[in-house]
């Protein structure tokens, strides 16, 4: 019933398994691929035929995770998956990426990649088992592919690169770094790093690239056992039409392409589309060509008269050289409320980025295969229509927002403060007011400003810069601070950002048939340089963290007491703890180890909350002075509060120096008094004594010599 071929390869230590023709038989390609205990199927289905008047290539890449795949029930009321979560968002593209270059130019017919985890064994990330399945199936699919890819993990731990870390082991990484490529060039890097140098960071893409040759050796020859025949497609010949828009608008592109200013180069280019289409669609008269192919071919010349002007001329459309960075303007405070504010401005991408501080019950609790976490930095990116002069909808951020805000987390989240130094959850948010390259690095400059300005204490501040490429055969020129266009209608999307002692996060996206080391190297040498100019630029602003806090920010306080006082102090039903909370003002937070974080914006509010929870936690200390209050007048004295929640007896006769004869002489319920303790009973009664403290100053009067101690702080 079923005709099964199978691929085994030992591969980091581990068996990969890649398997078709026992599971979803009926899609265009289907490989099922397993590595250690974790199973991912992909499904490839591409339509014969492309939709009438389509001028894109339509290809959807979905990433899911399902519960089961980890012995898990999904949670919320429904009890199965929903909407994607952020980490399957970031997956579909990361599996995306390396495999858009690689179709045919020219193929449009709507293809979707389907990867689903089957199984999780908790050791092995799904991510790469599922971009190396996704693949695999492309590759037996018979759609015009030319792949294979393939798909490593490296880890960089005490000083030696590792490839496809366990999760395990992944807290002891100086690197997190996913790379992505065929048998001869790199496709896709995506990574975060602990300030690592340049030199680390191209040996470990060209370590990953070197490491997963065996896979790519492995799906070719499961493709010649199981790979249906490739589809009968032969990309369109354009030449006459590419000739005819040539003759028409090649000088009027060249100077449209000369106008820095992007709204009018817009307006230049525009006019020269107009011109193209009246002169091949003459009213009236007949058409040589079909609209679609022009608009298309339009679009090629336009991408070819800015390469040519490149490498050329080594001029750029708004007449910068290769390596110079527009012009850049750093703000911060803007926002007199806010915790942290800055406004980032480089030639005409800007981003307004706020800084949020909140405490541990602002911590967002992450649903994931491996277990639930909960995580304290977050950083959200937005990108309104109007930031490129254009309406559209707003809504919930889609794959692109979620992207780049993921690449500028991954970019400032290594030089955080840890959390037990800086107890805050961080929420910073990414407006992006004007758009015109690169605003993802953008926010990360602004992100660095924004939480400096909080007075987040970073380690350093931290700048991106985006890279692009144009090549042609032999020839590569590669852009620093690329604009919208030049990365539109250039090769590669290449992004670092990073410390000036080293990289934080590496993104690298290519368009072509992927790029070579020397052109690695090259364009880590001048983001480098890019990035330290943006720095120093940014330092005009703000050099580091402001030593204290914004005046609207909370103050957090962190103690621990023992665990078996955690009970105590929440009390049953959390009575306790709601009542510290409502009277004091203060929040307070209280983790399974005995850590108790209590904060406010103001002092004083804190101040009284962490005595009241240090008082139940804690037991009183012998001979200490306390300030308490009398709750209750006896014949025989006065019950004092002097310790939390706890009581304690001044006896009549150690009420004042001289004989009382009734103790409402002395003191009357609701009194503040100070009081000393003395003891306990025999029956573990608290004894405490007031005259033996000076009343007026809380000092301790000491009757030998007649002179006064300082009283011992009631903590």
């Amino acid at each position: 019933m079923f005709d099964i071929h199978r691929e085994v390869i030992e591969w980091a230590g581990r068996k990969l398994v890649l398997e078709t023709g026992k599971i979803a038989r009926q899609a265009d390609g289907a490989v099922l691929a397993t590595y250690g205990e974790t199973t991912v199927i992909a499904t490839v289905v591409s339509m014969k035929e492309p939709k009438p008047g389509q001028d894109f290539f339509p290809l959807t890449v979905n990433y899911q995770e399902k519960a089961f795949a980890a012995g898990k029930i999904p949670g919320g009321y429904f009890k199965r998956e929903g909407r994607p979560s952020e980490n399957e968002t970031l997956v579909s593209r990361l599996i995306d990426r390396p495999l858009r270059p690689l179709f045919v130019d020219g193929y449009k017919c709507d293809t979707q990649v389907v990867a689903t985890v089957l199984s999780h064994d908790l050791e092995n990330n799904p991510d790469i088992v599922a971009l190396v399945a996704a693949s695999a199936a492309l590759t037996l699919s018979g759609v015009p592919f030319k792949g294979p890819v393939g798909a490593a993990r490296v880890g960089y731990i005490e000083g030696e690169y590792v490839l496809n870390p366990q999760l395990d082991t992944m807290s002891e990484s100086k690197l997190d770094l996913v790379v992505a490529g065929t048998h001869d060039a790199v496709l896709m890097v995506e990574s975060e790093a602990k300030e690592l140098g340049e030199e680390i960071m191209l040996g470990a893409v060209m370590f990953g690239h070197a490491g997963f040759q065996p896979v790519l050796d492995a799906i070719v020859r499961l493709a010649e056992k199981a790979a249906k025949e490739p589809r009968d497609y032969t990309p369109p010949d354009l030449s006459a039409v590419e000739a005819a828009v040539l003759e028409i608008a090649e000088a009027d592109l060249r100077d449209a392409y000369k106008i820095t200013q992007k709204q009018d180069r817009y307006k230049a280019v525009d006019a020269v589309k107009h011109k193209v289409m009246d002169a091949l669609f003459p009213a009236g008269g007949e058409a040589r060509f079909e609209k679609e192919k022009v608009a298309a071919v339009f679009k090629e010349v336009q991408a070819k008269i800015v390469r040519w002007n490149i490498l050329d001329t080594g001029s750029r459309i708004d007449g910068r050289d290769l390596v110079t960075v527009r012009p850049i303007v750093a703000e911060v405070g803007l926002l007199p409320r806010a915790h942290g504010s800055a406004l980032f401005t480089r030639g005409e991408t800007q981003a307004l980025v706020v800084a949020t501080l909140g405490t541990g019950e602002d911590e967002q609790f992450v649903d994931a295969l491996a277990g639930t976490y909960k995580e304290n930095f977050l950083l959200h990116y937005n990108f309104p229509p109007y930031s490129v002069g254009e309406t559209g909808r707003m809504g919930s951020p889609g794959r692109r927002e979620i992207g780049h805000g993921k690449l500028a987390w991954r970019a400032i989240h290594p030089v955080l403060p840890l959390k037990h130094d800086f107890p805050y959850t961080i929420r910073v948010v990414s407006e992006i007011t004007e758009s015109n390259g690169s605003s993802s690095m953008a926010t990360v400059c602004g992100t660095s400003l924004a939480l400096m300005d909080a007075g987040v204490p970073l380690k350093q501040p931290t700048a991106g810069i985006a890279m692009g490429l144009i090549k042609e055969g032999e020839r590569f020129a590669v852009l620093t601070d690329i604009l919208g266009d030049e990365d539109h209608l250039g090769d590669m999307d290449f992004k670092v950002a990073g410390t000036s002692e080293g990289v934080t996060s590496l993104q690298m996206d290519i368009k072509i048939e992927g790029i070579t080391e020397e052109i690695m190297k090259v364009a880590l040498g001048q983001a480098r340089d890019g990035r330290l100019h943006i720095l120093d630029e940014m330092s005009k602003a703000l050099v580091s963290a402001r030593p204290e806090l914004g005046e609207h920010a909370p103050r957090i306080e962190s103690f621990k007491i023992p665990t078996d006082k955690i009970r105590e102090v929440i009390g049953s039903g959390g009575k306790v703890i709601r009542e510290i909370v409502e009277k004091t003002g203060a929040k307070v937070d209280i983790q399974d180890d005995g850590t108790v974080k209590v904060s406010s914006a103001d002092q004083k509010k804190i101040k009284a909350a962490v005595n009241w929870v240090k008082s139940i936690a804690a037991e009183p200390e012998l001979n200490a002075i306390y300030e308490g209050t009398v709750v209750k007048c006896m014949e025989f004295g006065a019950f004092v509060n002097f310790f939390g929640s706890r009581d304690g007896l001044v006896h009549i006769s150690q009420l004042a120096p001289k004989k009382v004869a009734k103790v409402t002489d002395v003191v009357k319920e609701g009194e503040k008094v100070w009081v000393k303790l003395l003891g306990f009973d025999e029956r573990g009664k608290v004894r405490l004594s007031m005259k033996v403290v000076d009343q007026a100053t809380g000092l301790e009067i000491k009757q030998e010599e007649g002179d006064r101690a300082e009283a011992k702080p009631a903590d």
